[in-house]
Protein backbone atom coordinates (compact mmCIF):
# COMPACT_ATOMS: atom_id res chain seq x y z
CA UNK A 1 0.00 0.00 0.00
CA UNK A 2 1.50 3.33 -1.08
CA UNK A 3 1.55 6.34 1.23
CA UNK A 4 0.79 9.85 0.05
CA UNK A 5 1.42 13.09 1.94
CA UNK A 6 -0.69 16.07 0.87
CA UNK A 7 -0.27 19.68 1.89
CA UNK A 8 -3.43 21.72 1.37
CA UNK A 9 -5.51 18.62 1.98
CA UNK A 10 -8.46 20.60 3.33
CA UNK A 11 -8.77 22.64 0.13
CA UNK A 12 -10.67 21.84 -3.04
CA UNK A 13 -7.86 19.95 -4.79
CA UNK A 14 -6.66 18.28 -1.61
CA UNK A 15 -10.10 16.85 -0.95
CA UNK A 16 -10.61 15.51 -4.48
CA UNK A 17 -7.05 14.17 -4.57
CA UNK A 18 -7.61 12.37 -1.26
CA UNK A 19 -10.75 10.76 -2.63
CA UNK A 20 -8.92 9.71 -5.80
CA UNK A 21 -5.89 8.26 -3.98
CA UNK A 22 -8.09 6.36 -1.55
CA UNK A 23 -9.80 4.76 -4.54
CA UNK A 24 -6.30 3.59 -5.55
CA UNK A 25 -5.78 2.03 -2.09
CA UNK A 26 -3.29 4.61 -0.84
CA UNK A 27 -2.76 5.56 2.77
CA UNK A 28 -3.39 9.31 2.77
CA UNK A 29 -1.85 11.78 5.22
CA UNK A 30 -2.60 15.47 5.15
CA UNK A 31 -0.84 18.50 6.61
CA UNK A 32 -3.05 20.88 8.58
CA UNK A 33 -2.14 24.15 10.23
CA UNK A 34 -3.83 24.21 13.61
CA UNK A 35 -5.54 27.40 14.75
CA UNK A 36 -7.82 28.46 17.59
CA UNK A 37 -10.73 27.76 15.23
CA UNK A 38 -10.45 24.32 13.70
CA UNK A 39 -14.10 23.26 13.60
CA UNK A 40 -15.10 22.64 10.02
CA UNK A 41 -11.50 22.33 8.89
CA UNK A 42 -12.29 19.02 7.19
CA UNK A 43 -15.62 20.16 5.70
CA UNK A 44 -14.62 19.38 2.11
CA UNK A 45 -13.32 15.96 3.07
CA UNK A 46 -16.59 15.28 4.90
CA UNK A 47 -18.62 16.48 1.89
CA UNK A 48 -16.85 13.84 -0.21
CA UNK A 49 -17.28 11.21 2.52
CA UNK A 50 -13.56 10.56 3.05
CA UNK A 51 -12.78 12.47 6.25
CA UNK A 52 -12.58 9.31 8.33
CA UNK A 53 -10.25 7.63 5.85
CA UNK A 54 -7.42 10.17 5.89
CA UNK A 55 -4.97 10.99 8.68
CA UNK A 56 -4.52 14.69 9.43
CA UNK A 57 -1.20 15.71 10.99
CA UNK A 58 -0.11 19.01 12.54
CA UNK A 59 2.53 21.11 10.85
CA UNK A 60 3.18 24.27 8.88
CA UNK A 61 4.77 24.99 5.51
CA UNK A 62 6.71 27.86 7.07
CA UNK A 63 8.26 25.56 9.71
CA UNK A 64 10.88 23.28 8.16
CA UNK A 65 11.37 21.31 11.39
CA UNK A 66 7.72 20.24 11.49
CA UNK A 67 7.90 19.07 7.88
CA UNK A 68 11.06 17.07 8.51
CA UNK A 69 9.50 15.45 11.57
CA UNK A 70 6.37 14.42 9.68
CA UNK A 71 8.21 13.02 6.67
CA UNK A 72 10.51 11.09 8.97
CA UNK A 73 7.47 9.52 10.64
CA UNK A 74 5.29 8.92 7.59
CA UNK A 75 7.92 7.98 4.97
CA UNK A 76 5.61 8.79 2.03
CA UNK A 77 6.04 7.36 -1.44
CA UNK A 78 4.46 10.47 -2.98
CA UNK A 79 4.26 14.08 -1.83
CA UNK A 80 1.71 16.52 -3.25
CA UNK A 81 2.41 20.15 -2.36
CA UNK A 82 -0.93 21.88 -2.94
CA UNK A 83 -0.91 24.34 -0.03
CA UNK A 84 -0.66 28.05 -0.79
CA UNK A 85 -2.12 31.45 -0.12
CA UNK A 86 -4.08 30.92 -3.30
CA UNK A 87 -6.50 33.86 -3.51
CA UNK A 88 -4.88 36.01 -6.22
CA UNK A 89 -6.53 39.32 -5.28
CA UNK A 90 -5.49 38.97 -1.62
CA UNK A 91 -1.85 38.52 -2.63
CA UNK A 92 -1.50 42.27 -3.26
CA UNK A 93 -2.68 42.99 0.29
CA UNK A 94 -0.53 40.20 1.75
CA UNK A 95 2.51 39.94 -0.52
CA UNK A 96 4.95 38.88 2.21
CA UNK A 97 2.66 36.16 3.54
CA UNK A 98 2.03 34.98 -0.01
CA UNK A 99 5.76 34.80 -0.68
CA UNK A 100 6.46 33.01 2.60
CA UNK A 101 3.76 30.36 2.18
CA UNK A 102 3.33 29.96 -1.58
CA UNK A 103 6.98 30.44 -2.50
CA UNK A 104 9.29 29.65 0.41
CA UNK A 105 6.82 27.13 1.82
CA UNK A 106 7.25 25.00 -1.29
CA UNK A 107 11.02 25.11 -0.86
CA UNK A 108 10.66 24.06 2.79
CA UNK A 109 8.71 21.07 1.56
CA UNK A 110 11.30 20.26 -1.10
CA UNK A 111 14.15 20.56 1.40
CA UNK A 112 12.38 18.38 3.95
CA UNK A 113 11.84 15.76 1.25
CA UNK A 114 15.50 15.96 0.20
CA UNK A 115 16.67 15.45 3.78
CA UNK A 116 14.18 12.82 4.95
CA UNK A 117 12.81 10.91 1.94
CA UNK A 118 14.72 11.84 -1.23
CA UNK A 119 13.25 8.83 -3.09
CA UNK A 120 9.68 10.11 -2.70
CA UNK A 121 8.04 11.45 -5.81
CA UNK A 122 7.15 15.12 -5.46
CA UNK A 123 4.32 17.06 -7.12
CA UNK A 124 4.39 20.86 -7.09
CA UNK A 125 1.16 22.73 -7.82
CA UNK A 126 2.16 25.37 -10.34
CA UNK A 127 -0.35 27.74 -11.89
CA UNK A 128 -1.40 29.20 -15.23
CA UNK A 129 -1.26 32.58 -13.47
CA UNK A 130 2.51 32.36 -14.01
CA UNK A 131 1.85 33.08 -17.71
CA UNK A 132 0.13 36.32 -16.71
CA UNK A 133 0.52 38.73 -19.60
CA UNK A 134 0.55 35.82 -22.01
CA UNK A 135 3.39 35.86 -24.53
CA UNK A 136 1.70 33.40 -26.90
CA UNK A 137 -1.95 32.99 -27.98
CA UNK A 138 -2.01 29.48 -26.48
CA UNK A 139 0.23 28.59 -23.55
CA UNK A 140 2.36 25.44 -23.46
CA UNK A 141 5.22 24.17 -21.29
CA UNK A 142 7.59 26.24 -23.47
CA UNK A 143 5.71 29.56 -23.26
CA UNK A 144 7.63 32.34 -21.48
CA UNK A 145 6.26 33.33 -18.07
CA UNK A 146 5.12 36.88 -17.24
CA UNK A 147 3.54 36.85 -13.74
CA UNK A 148 1.17 39.72 -12.91
CA UNK A 149 0.51 39.28 -9.18
CA UNK A 150 2.46 38.49 -6.00
CA UNK A 151 0.73 35.12 -6.03
CA UNK A 152 1.95 34.34 -9.54
CA UNK A 153 5.49 35.49 -8.73
CA UNK A 154 5.56 33.25 -5.65
CA UNK A 155 4.24 30.31 -7.69
CA UNK A 156 6.93 30.91 -10.32
CA UNK A 157 9.65 30.83 -7.66
CA UNK A 158 8.31 27.54 -6.33
CA UNK A 159 8.05 26.17 -9.88
CA UNK A 160 11.68 26.90 -10.71
CA UNK A 161 12.87 25.59 -7.35
CA UNK A 162 11.14 22.28 -8.04
CA UNK A 163 13.03 22.13 -11.34
CA UNK A 164 16.25 23.09 -9.53
CA UNK A 165 15.86 20.27 -7.00
CA UNK A 166 15.22 17.84 -9.85
CA UNK A 167 18.31 18.91 -11.77
CA UNK A 168 20.60 19.47 -8.78
CA UNK A 169 19.74 16.53 -6.55
CA UNK A 170 18.19 14.02 -8.93
CA UNK A 171 14.84 14.13 -7.14
CA UNK A 172 11.64 13.05 -8.89
CA UNK A 173 9.86 16.42 -8.94
CA UNK A 174 7.04 17.32 -11.31
CA UNK A 175 5.17 20.58 -11.64
CA UNK A 176 1.66 20.64 -12.98
CA UNK A 177 0.95 24.01 -14.61
CA UNK A 178 -2.76 23.79 -13.98
CA UNK A 179 -5.16 26.19 -15.60
CA UNK A 180 -8.26 27.26 -13.68
CA UNK A 181 -10.17 24.33 -12.25
CA UNK A 182 -13.33 24.58 -10.21
CA UNK A 183 -15.99 22.52 -8.44
CA UNK A 184 -18.71 22.83 -5.80
CA UNK A 185 -15.84 22.70 -3.28
CA UNK A 186 -14.27 25.92 -4.56
CA UNK A 187 -14.10 28.66 -1.92
CA UNK A 188 -16.80 31.32 -2.05
CA UNK A 189 -14.14 34.05 -2.46
CA UNK A 190 -13.26 32.76 -5.96
CA UNK A 191 -15.16 34.24 -8.87
CA UNK A 192 -16.70 30.97 -10.13
CA UNK A 193 -18.23 30.06 -6.76
CA UNK A 194 -19.23 33.67 -6.22
CA UNK A 195 -21.13 33.44 -9.50
CA UNK A 196 -22.86 30.10 -8.85
CA UNK A 197 -23.69 31.02 -5.26
CA UNK A 198 -25.04 34.38 -6.43
CA UNK A 199 -27.13 32.76 -9.17
CA UNK A 200 -28.62 30.34 -6.65
CA UNK A 201 -29.42 33.17 -4.23
CA UNK A 202 -31.05 35.25 -6.94
CA UNK A 203 -33.09 32.27 -8.12
CA UNK A 204 -34.33 31.70 -4.55
CA UNK A 205 -35.09 35.40 -4.01
CA UNK A 206 -32.33 35.87 -1.41
CA UNK A 207 -30.59 38.67 -3.32
CA UNK A 208 -31.19 40.80 -6.40
CA UNK A 209 -27.79 41.50 -7.94
CA UNK A 210 -24.48 39.72 -8.52
CA UNK A 211 -21.63 42.22 -8.26
CA UNK A 212 -18.38 41.40 -10.07
CA UNK A 213 -15.22 43.03 -11.39
CA UNK A 214 -13.75 42.39 -14.85
CA UNK A 215 -16.41 40.60 -16.87
CA UNK A 216 -14.21 40.30 -19.93
CA UNK A 217 -11.29 38.37 -18.44
CA UNK A 218 -11.05 34.99 -20.13
CA UNK A 219 -9.97 31.77 -18.47
CA UNK A 220 -9.57 28.10 -19.36
CA UNK A 221 -11.87 26.39 -16.83
CA UNK A 222 -11.97 22.67 -16.02
CA UNK A 223 -13.12 20.45 -13.15
CA UNK A 224 -10.86 19.83 -10.15
CA UNK A 225 -11.76 16.14 -10.21
CA UNK A 226 -10.17 15.83 -13.68
CA UNK A 227 -7.11 17.83 -12.71
CA UNK A 228 -6.15 15.87 -9.58
CA UNK A 229 -6.17 12.74 -11.73
CA UNK A 230 -3.49 14.42 -13.87
CA UNK A 231 -1.40 15.14 -10.75
CA UNK A 232 -1.30 11.46 -9.90
CA UNK A 233 -0.55 10.45 -13.48
CA UNK A 234 2.53 12.70 -13.52
CA UNK A 235 4.02 10.85 -10.58
CA UNK A 236 3.50 7.44 -12.21
CA UNK A 237 5.81 8.19 -15.14
CA UNK A 238 9.32 6.78 -15.60
CA UNK A 239 10.91 10.24 -15.82
CA UNK A 240 9.82 13.44 -14.03
CA UNK A 241 8.60 16.25 -16.26
CA UNK A 242 6.37 19.32 -16.07
CA UNK A 243 2.97 19.43 -17.76
CA UNK A 244 0.33 21.97 -18.71
CA UNK A 245 -3.13 20.74 -17.69
CA UNK A 246 -5.98 22.57 -19.43
CA UNK A 247 -9.11 22.08 -21.52
CA UNK A 248 -8.01 24.18 -24.50
CA UNK A 249 -11.17 26.29 -24.30
CA UNK A 250 -11.28 29.84 -22.97
CA UNK A 251 -14.45 31.54 -21.68
CA UNK A 252 -15.08 35.04 -20.36
CA UNK A 253 -16.40 35.70 -16.88
CA UNK A 254 -19.54 37.11 -18.51
CA UNK A 255 -20.12 33.95 -20.52
CA UNK A 256 -19.57 31.83 -17.40
CA UNK A 257 -22.32 33.94 -15.80
CA UNK A 258 -24.58 33.40 -18.78
CA UNK A 259 -24.18 29.63 -18.52
CA UNK A 260 -25.03 29.74 -14.82
CA UNK A 261 -28.05 32.04 -15.13
CA UNK A 262 -29.39 30.18 -18.17
CA UNK A 263 -29.31 26.94 -16.18
CA UNK A 264 -31.91 28.37 -13.76
CA UNK A 265 -33.98 30.11 -16.43
CA UNK A 266 -32.71 33.64 -15.84
CA UNK A 267 -30.99 36.24 -18.05
CA UNK A 268 -27.55 37.20 -16.79
CA UNK A 269 -27.58 40.81 -17.99
CA UNK A 270 -30.62 41.59 -15.83
CA UNK A 271 -28.83 40.65 -12.62
CA UNK A 272 -25.13 41.55 -12.99
CA UNK A 273 -23.52 44.72 -11.62
CA UNK A 274 -19.89 45.82 -11.96
CA UNK A 275 -17.85 47.34 -9.12
CA UNK A 276 -14.27 48.57 -9.67
CA UNK A 277 -13.46 47.45 -6.13
CA UNK A 278 -13.18 43.91 -7.47
CA UNK A 279 -10.66 44.76 -10.20
CA UNK A 280 -7.06 43.62 -9.80
CA UNK A 281 -4.21 46.16 -9.81
CA UNK A 282 -2.71 44.27 -12.79
CA UNK A 283 -5.15 42.15 -14.75
CA UNK A 284 -4.56 38.87 -16.54
CA UNK A 285 -6.89 39.23 -19.50
CA UNK A 286 -6.58 35.99 -21.43
CA UNK A 287 -5.41 32.45 -20.68
CA UNK A 288 -5.88 29.26 -22.66
CA UNK A 289 -3.76 26.16 -22.26
CA UNK A 290 -2.48 23.55 -24.70
CA UNK A 291 -2.35 20.18 -22.90
CA UNK A 292 -1.06 18.25 -25.93
CA UNK A 293 1.95 16.97 -23.98
CA UNK A 294 -0.26 15.62 -21.18
CA UNK A 295 -2.54 13.96 -23.72
CA UNK A 296 0.38 12.34 -25.54
CA UNK A 297 2.58 11.29 -22.61
CA UNK A 298 0.10 10.79 -19.77
CA UNK A 299 -2.95 9.77 -21.74
CA UNK A 300 -4.87 12.46 -19.87
CA UNK A 301 -7.86 14.39 -21.12
CA UNK A 302 -10.68 16.21 -19.30
CA UNK A 303 -13.91 14.29 -18.86
CA UNK A 304 -16.18 17.10 -17.56
CA UNK A 305 -17.30 19.86 -19.93
CA UNK A 306 -17.61 23.49 -18.87
CA UNK A 307 -21.40 23.28 -19.16
CA UNK A 308 -21.48 20.23 -16.88
CA UNK A 309 -19.17 21.94 -14.40
CA UNK A 310 -21.31 25.09 -14.20
CA UNK A 311 -24.52 23.10 -13.82
CA UNK A 312 -23.05 20.94 -11.05
CA UNK A 313 -21.86 24.01 -9.14
CA UNK A 314 -25.19 25.85 -9.47
CA UNK A 315 -27.19 22.76 -8.48
CA UNK A 316 -25.03 22.19 -5.39
CA UNK A 317 -25.40 25.81 -4.31
CA UNK A 318 -29.15 25.64 -4.82
CA UNK A 319 -29.36 22.50 -2.69
CA UNK A 320 -27.18 23.98 0.04
CA UNK A 321 -29.21 27.17 0.26
CA UNK A 322 -32.55 25.32 0.19
CA UNK A 323 -31.34 23.08 3.02
CA UNK A 324 -30.29 26.16 5.00
CA UNK A 325 -33.70 27.74 4.44
CA UNK A 326 -35.44 24.56 5.66
CA UNK A 327 -33.32 24.53 8.80
CA UNK A 328 -34.03 28.23 9.45
CA UNK A 329 -37.76 27.67 8.92
CA UNK A 330 -37.71 24.70 11.28
CA UNK A 331 -36.00 26.72 14.01
CA UNK A 332 -38.52 29.54 13.55
CA UNK A 333 -41.45 27.14 13.93
CA UNK A 334 -39.98 25.59 17.06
Amino acid sequence: MKRAFITGITGQDGAYLSQFLLSKDYEVYGLVRRSSWSEGMDARLRWLGVADDVTLVDGNLTDLSSLERLLRQIRPDEIYNLAAQSFVKASWNQPLLTGAVTGLGAVNMLEAARLECPQARFYQASSSEMFGLAQEPTQTEKTAFYPRSPYAVAKLYAHWMAINYRESFGMFTCSGILFNHESPLRGIEFVTRKITDGVARIKLGLQEKLTLGNLHAKRDWGHSRDYVRAMWMMLQQVEPEDYVIATGRTTSVLDFCRLAFTHVGLRAEEHIAVDAHYLRPAEVDYLIGDASKARAKLGWSPEVTLEQLVQEMVDCDLKRLRDELKITAGIARS
